[in-house]
């Protein structure tokens, strides 16, 4: 075999592919299947890489936020905790986990552009940090809050700068025209903030921005540290409020076939970092604290699932057709956003891949795919194990239980060995909120 989508993805002599240096076979037979694997090690790696960036680039205060969006359960909150990264949630749910999970809250940051009022009161039960405010009915909502239990809540305003990312539309929040935050372009963001400073029940810390997911161009993050800090020193000059943080958003994009690019992360934050400071120069204002929230680039290739193979359909002049005993209910991306994915015979790897096929689920919907024109072996056949990787990212977190299916298991790899971090489903939890 050739070189794989990522470094944790091998070969044994049994022509088996091994993930985080184990046998997918092996653990597919301990654990079942459909199975979602997370490599622990690659993990923290990921967050490490972050993290160690972060502490030769930016001023003292700055911080590495885990996006949970991209994959919430306990575990990954204590990890986070361990690693010494903040949180960003975006919904009770994300709250209670972490919280459950005994994550720090003061370092969590709640985000979504439409937290209800009984969501504003949780996160403060909870003791949530700062709250990332996207609009002028949450601000007078949270210091109404605030205000009545006598507190001042540390919140940002989330503005939107304009930039386009050229990334997925689905996940470009960055440009004036987003249900995200308030344009800088037409007034409103400097509206906000105005309001913001006048209201007695909430702490404007600072600034935040979201350009969009699965970023590769190098200047994207550049871009927006100059309209950002551009903001935050009118703000100052004219305002006399001088910004204590300021959040560029998601981290940057990462490889899910072979075509798709690298980027090296130390480096551009390296070149991000050198931005600010010449702007911060140049503005004559002091560095802020600097957020950055990755979450795919920290969970995508540090996760792959296992499916076993159920049939394969050929039709002759047509199509080929390989079915798994998982599918959108577990994985919905493809059918969401036509996602591309590097998808394996786990189990024949010393084989050719010459039988170009599709990839599907067991859901009784013809949009169940989970990857379309691939090669499998031509003796691919039922009982063989499937494998498709970097999915650490918005898979569980986007798991359904459409058609009444349970969702698989998390076991995490590390050292050399496994755990379950979270239990498969059963068929009993799927009846458990029925009357």
């Amino acid at each position: 075999m050739g070189d794989f989508i990522c470094e944790n993805i091998s070969v044994n002599a049994e022509g088996h592919l091994c993930f985080g240096g184990q046998d997918t076979a092996v653990l597919a037979a301990q654990y079942g299947t459909p199975l979602y694997l997370m490599d622990e090690d690659r993990l923290r790696r990921n967050m490490r890489v972050y993290t160690d960036a972060f502490r030769r680039h930016f001023a003292p205060g700055s911080r590495v936020l885990f996006a949970s969006k991209a994959n919430a359960f306990r575990q990954i909150y204590r990890i986070a905790r361990e690693e010494g990264l903040g949180v960003d949630v975006v919904s009770a749910g994300e709250v209670h986990t972490a919280k459950s999970a005994g994550y720090d809250m003061a370092l969590a940051y709640f985000h979504s552009n439409n937290k209800t009022d009984a969501d504003i009161r949780y996160a403060m039960d909870c003791g949530v940090g700062y709250f990332v405010v996207d609009g002028e009915e949450e601000l007078r909502a949270i210091d109404a809050e605030a205000t009545k239990r006598g507190i001042r809540q540390k919140l940002l305003l989330r503005l939107t700068p304009g930039i386009d990312p050229h990334t997925y539309a689905a996940v470009d929040t960055g440009q004036v025209d987003s249900k995200f935050g308030s344009a800088i372009e037409t007034g409103q963001a400097e509206a906000i903030t105005a309001l913001a400073l006048t209201l007695p029940g909430v702490d404007l810390a600072g600034f935040h921005c979201h350009v969009g997911s699965q970023v590769f161009d190098e200047d994207v993050f550049e871009r927006a540290s100059v309209v950002m800090l551009e903001y935050i020193a009118m703000v100052a000059q004219k305002y006399g409020c001088a910004a204590r943080e300021l959040d560029l958003g998601g981290g940057y994009g990462v490889p899910y076939v072979a075509s798709d690019g690298t980027v090296d992360i130390g480096a551009r934050i390296g070149e991000v970092a050198a931005v600010i400071h010449k702007t911060c120069a140049r503005l004559g204002i002091a560095e802020p604290a600097i957020l950055m929230e990755p979450g795919r680039s920290i969970v995508a290739d540090a996760g792959m699932t296992l499916y076993t193979v159920g049939s394969v359909k050929r039709i002759p002049g047509y199509k080929n057709y390989v079915s798994v005993d998982g599918g959108m209910s577990d994985n919905p991306r493809f059918a969401l956003y036509g996602s591309k994915y590097t998808c394996y015979a786990a189990t024949r790897m010393h084989e050719p891949a010459t039988l170009r096929c599709d990839l599907v689920g067991r859901c009784c919907e013809s949009g169940d795919v989970i990857q379309p024109d691939i090669c499998m072996p031509e003796r691919v056949r039922r009982g063989d194990l499937a494998a498709v990787c970097t999915t650490g990212a918005y898979n569980y977190s986007m798991a359904s239980n459409y058609n009444r299916i349970p969702r698989p298991p998390i076991v995490m790899l590390r050292d050399g060995g496994s755990y379950v971090a979270v239990r498969r489903e059963t068929l009993e939890d799927l009846t458990a909120l029925d009357n």
